[in-house]
């Protein structure tokens, strides 16, 4: 109950920040996430590069295992 409070007290205060008659600080939101937008695409696209070589790693393993237990079963 306390952290629904505070999320609507914080989502509150940005809606109020960011409104010309509240603290109007919209011009720099949109700087911040302007500058913000591309280090985060570049950290997803990181970490979706790590999960591709694991997931490849991943299948590899799971097909030498899968030709073990058949050569196991002949």
């Amino acid at each position: 109950m306390l952290a629904m409070f505070f999320g609507i007290l914080f989502v509150a205060f940005t809606v109020f920040a960011a409104l010309p008659a509240g603290l109007g600080w919209g011009a720099e939101i949109i700087s911040f996430l302007k500058g913000g937008i591309p280090v985060a695409a570049a950290l997803i696209g990181l970490v979706s590069f790590f999960i591709g070589i694991a997931d490849l790693k991943d299948k590899a393993e799971a097909r030498k295992e899968e030709e073990s237990s058949k050569s196991a079963e002949n």
